[in-house]
C-alpha cells in the first residue's frame, strides 16, 4: 500500500487529486491549511475509508510550519512515498500600483508558500523514501509538483508566483537528476485555468470570453483530468519520465 501526502487537499485541485489516489488504493494524508466544511467534506468523499485516511494542518506560508508539519508526519505517518506539491496562493502585487512594503510583503509569502514550502517538504519527504526498498517500477518514492503556465508566460499581476512556480519547475529537474539513481522519481505538472469553485468568479464573470478565447478547445481544463494525471504520474509513469513538465493548459499557452 502507498501513503501519500497531499498538500492543499481541502478543495478543488487538491481535493480532486486526494479522491483519484484513494480511489487508486492509497492512503493519503490531506493537507489543509485550516480546519474547513470543504476539507470535511473531501475527507468523507474519501474511497476506502479502511485504509484510514487523515488530514493533517499546517499554514505554509508561515516558514515554521514545515518543520512541525513534517514532525507530525514522521510521528504518525512515516510510510509516505508520495508527495505531492499541490497548496499555493496567488496575491497580487503590482508595479506600479502597490506601495514598496506591500509588494515586498506579498512577494515574499508567496514565495515561502509556492518554491520554499515544496522545496523543503521534498527534500524531507526524500529522506523517508530512501530508506524504503524499491517497489517495482514504482520505485522507491515519488514526488509530483503543480506548477502553473505562469512560469512560462509570466504573471505580470503576480510576479511572486510566476518566479515561485519556475523555480519549483526548476527544483523539480535537478532533483530528478540527483534521485534517479535511487530510483526516486520527480514529476511537475504546469496547468493554465482549471475549473474550481475559485475560479468560477473569473471562468462565469464579465471577462470569462478573455479566458475562453485563450483556449482553441473553447474550455479550461477540469479538475477530474488533472487528477487523473496526477494519480498516473503517482502510480505508473514509468521511470523515464522522472524530470518531465507537463503541460495540461488546453493548448492556451505554447512554449518550444
Amino acid at each position: 500500500m502507498h501513503t501519500a501526502l497531499v498538500t492543499g487537499a481541502s478543495r478543488g485541485i487538491g481535493a480532486a487529486i486526494a479522491k483519484a489516489l484513494a480511489a487508486q488504493g492509497v492512503r493519503v494524508i490531506a493537507h489543509a491549511r485550516s480546519p474547513s466544511p470543504q476539507l470535511t467534506k473531501t475527507m468523507a468523499s474519501l474511497a476506502h475509508p479502511e485504509l484510514m485516511h487523515a488530514e493533517i494542518l499546517a499554514d505554509l506560508s508561515e516558514p515554521k510550519a514545515v518543520e512541525e508539519l513534517w514532525s507530525t508526519i514522521q510521528t504518525h505517518y512515516p510510510d509516505v512515498d508520495i508527495l505531492i506539491n499541490n497548496a499555493g496562493i496567488y496575491s497580487l502585487h503590482r508595479i506600479p500600483g502597490d506601495s514598496i512594503e506591500t509588494w515586498d510583503e506579498q512577494f515574499l509569502k508567496t514565495i515561502q508558500a509556492n518554491l520554499n514550502a515544496p522545496a523543503q517538504l521534498t527534500q524531507r519527504a526524500v529522506r523517508l523514501m530512501q530508506s524504503k526498498a524499491t517497489q517495482g517500477a514504482f520505485g522507491r518514492g515519488r514526488v509530483i509538483n503543480i506548477t502553473s503556465r505562469g512560469a512560462f508566460r509570466g504573471e505580470p499581476e503576480a510576479p511572486g508566483y510566476g518566479a515561485a512556480k519556475a523555480g519549483l519547475n526548476a527544483v523539480g529537474q535537478s532533483l530528478a537528476k540527483a534521485l534517479a539513481p535511487e530510483h526516486i522519481y520527480v514529476f511537475t505538472i504546469a496547468p493554465g485555468w482549471v475549473d474550481t469553485d475559485m475560479a468560477q468568479p473569473h471562468l462565469r464573470g464579465p471577462h470569462s470570453s478573455s479566458i475562453l478565447d485563450q483556449h482553441p478547445l473553447g474550455r479550461v481544463a477540469t479538475v477530474e483530468e488533472l487528477a487523473d494525471l496526477t494519480s498516473y504520474c503517482a502510480l505508473q509513469a514509468p521511470a523515464t519520465m522522472t524530470g518531465c513538465i507537463i503541460d495540461i493548459n488546453g493548448a492556451s499557452y505554447l512554449r518550444t
